[in-house]
């Protein structure tokens, strides 16, 4: 049984490089995507989509992926990417790893952990589809104390069963940090961890 959804799977992702279900398919949150430039093979990599939709690519920064086709992206990356060569580039995007689906909305709640420079940290049960946003305000707000621009969502990926760690800025300063960033509209999941960091000196 499970070497026959395994290979259901992989069939979904065949699926997904080429033919009618590429046109048709919408990236999600979550989804693995390959990326690659036929004229700089050092470009050429996996990304994943973000909480909040969106990847990052050099040379073309942050693009919005979520409820994308696979050719919208593309499009997208290589008019980025044509600026950088002398003729436009030639670039393939196909989908190497789609994202499990979400089975929170069948819940009453979710379990989600805040600590650190919050007033009322600890283990809280949410409603699924609150923003992270949202939950700093049910965990009662930052502290005098807190790095606004520098707090944490560390996730686990279900796929490599890694934790991923992603940054948002409260107060929309990015800093020199280059971890991938989210927006307050990001959705949290069952397990999420939010770390808020004590602020620095003179931050």
């Amino acid at each position: 049984m499970a070497h026959a959804v395994v290979a259901l799977f992989a069939l979904c992702v065949v699926a997904l490089t080429a033919g009618p279900a590429a046109a048709k398919y919408r990236i999600g949150a979550g989804d693995l995507i390959e990326i690659e430039v036929l004229e700089d093979t050092g470009l050429n990599r996996q990304v994943l989509v973000l909480p909040d939709g969106s990847i990052s690519f050099p040379l073309v920064g942050t693009v919005r992926a979520q409820g994308r086709t696979i050719e919208d992206l593309r499009r997208d990356l290589a008019a980025g990417l044509a600026p950088n060569f002398a003729a436009a580039p030639t670039v393939s995007v196909s989908v190497v790893a789609i994202a499990p689906e979400d089975e929170d909305e069948d819940e009453d709640t979710i379990d989600v952990y805040i600590m650190g420079e919050v007033l009322e940290p600890g283990k809280r049960e949410t409603e699924p589809g609150t923003t992270i946003l949202q939950f700093l305000a049910e965990s009662g707000g930052l502290s005098p104390f807190a790095a606004q621009s520098r707090i944490e969502l560390h996730r686990v990926s279900p796929s490599t069963g890694t934790t991923q760690i992603y940054l948002f800025s409260y107060n929309n300063k990015l800093g020199r940090n280059k971890s991938p960033r989210i927006a307050s509209s990001t959705r949290l999941t069952e397990g999420d961890v939010i770390v808020v960091p004590a602020r620095k000196l003179f931050e």
